[in-house]
């Protein structure tokens, strides 16, 4: 089939419609995050304190919102972070990032940007090597959404 202008037309001013009608992309929910965070800890609770989440509280675009984790942690053979999630309540996917420690990496924290679809709570737990799982949250106001998928 060949495409011609009437027919370029149609579609944008359908592309067009769709837009204006409402359609946003599907996001998660509050429970989908706390499902991650289930999964993550297998069910065990996660103490408040000993994560450190530094987080914008306004951030202008959600297309790059810099984000830092650090888990106060010896990081001895004996003592150390094993892995952190990090959540958010409302983008597509909750599960944002998870990063992997071992004694080697000297201290457990992790810096990067990531994208928030709207304003929401973002969540950091750890998981250390005693078994044990601690957290801290962090409101984020998201002026302009940076996910579509």
């Amino acid at each position: 089939m060949a495409v011609n202008r009437r027919l370029l037309l149609r579609s944008a001013g359908l592309a067009a419609g769709a837009a204006c009608a409402g359609w946003a992309p599907a996001l998660a929910k509050p429970e989908d995050a706390r499902a991650e965070i289930e999964r993550f800890t297998a069910g065990k609770p996660a103490h408040k304190g000993r994560v450190k989440l530094d987080l914008p509280e306004i951030a202008e675009n959600g297309n790059g919102v810099p984000l830092t984790v650090s888990v106060e942690s010896p990081m001895t053979e004996a003592s150390h972070v094993v892995a952190v999630l990090v959540v958010a309540e409302h983008n597509p996917r909750a599960r944002v990032a998870t990063f992997l420690f071992s004694p080697e990496s000297g201290v457990a924290e992790a810096t990067t940007r990531i994208r928030l679809a709207a304003s929401q709570w973002v969540t950091a737990v750890a998981r250390l090597s005693d078994g044990s799982y601690w957290q801290d949250r962090r409101e984020v106001r998201v002026t302009v959404g940076g996910c579509t998928s």
